[in-house]
């Protein structure tokens, strides 16, 4: 069962090196590897180029990036990677361990939020709690039926099948993109959060500081929850880059 690792970037240039170690360290490699720029205004396509990173341009926003480079992959296994994440040497066995259960549609691994400084704990739990408990507030229902909250720092992955039955992402969002798959992907299968972990930078809250930051992802979650004002859901959640 092979595996398209997808990369959606914008402006990522001083992330890439390290993203590219970490790409080959892992073992099995994944089938098809594929970074989506989204019309970056730095060095982000050169400098993925000159690493060996496969790359292909989109339309900026991660709904539309990702959705173009899963048009143009093949493998029955889609793993969405954000460019400061980094995963186990053993990802791709995971992910191929993992969608062996036909009954599982969507998965990803638990985030840890690491910074040069500091782990950010409180907003790793945070993040943690969220995949249950969000889906268990605001869509009760499908939470009865396996349904979980994931996010882009969850490195999450998703059967291809599964993904093209609904859609793929919603590309008239550019906030809540991965809530908004968890929730129409429930038809489909169970949705798992494994306890392997991988590492997301913490440069957001870095910048916010912790309290900021977690406030925001809350006042975020709770609109799209009670489907309020959604269209302005993108200026509470600006760009750090």
């Amino acid at each position: 069962m092979s595996v398209a690792l997808i990369i959606p970037a914008y402006n990522e240039a001083p992330s890439l090196a390290a993203l590219a170690a970490n790409i080959a360290t892992l073992d099995p490699q994944p089938a098809e590897i594929l970074l989506v720029d989204g019309g970056s205004t730095d060095t982000t396509l050169a400098t993925a180029q000159s690493l060996g990173l496969p790359t292909l341009t989109a339309p900026k926003g991660r709904a539309r990036q990702q959705n173009a480079a899963a048009a143009a992959t093949r493998s029955p296994i889609l793993l969405f990677l954000h460019a400061d994440t980094r995963l186990p040497t053993n990802a791709v066995a995971l992910v191929e361990q993992t969608m062996a259960d036909p009954k599982v549609a969507l998965a990803g691994f638990t985030a840890i939020l690491r910074g040069p400084q500091k782990t950010r704990w409180i907003t790793t739990a945070h993040n943690w709690l969220k995949t249950w408990y969000a889906p268990a507030l605001f869509r009760p229902h499908l939470f009865l039926k396996g349904g979980r909250l994931l996010f882009g720092d969850h490195a999450m992955f998703v059967r291809r099948s599964a993904f093209e039955a609904i859609g793929g992402f919603d590309e008239n969002l550019d906030v809540m993109e991965e809530a908004d798959l968890c929730v129409r992907i429930v038809p489909h299968g169970r949705t798992r959060l494994l306890p392997q972990t991988v590492e997301t930078s913490d440069r957001r809250i870095a910048q916010w500081g912790e309290l900021k930051a977690n406030w925001i992802y809350l006042k975020i979650g709770i609109r799209w929850g009670l489907g309020l004002r959604l269209k302005t859901l993108p200026k509470l959640y600006p760009d750090i880059r």
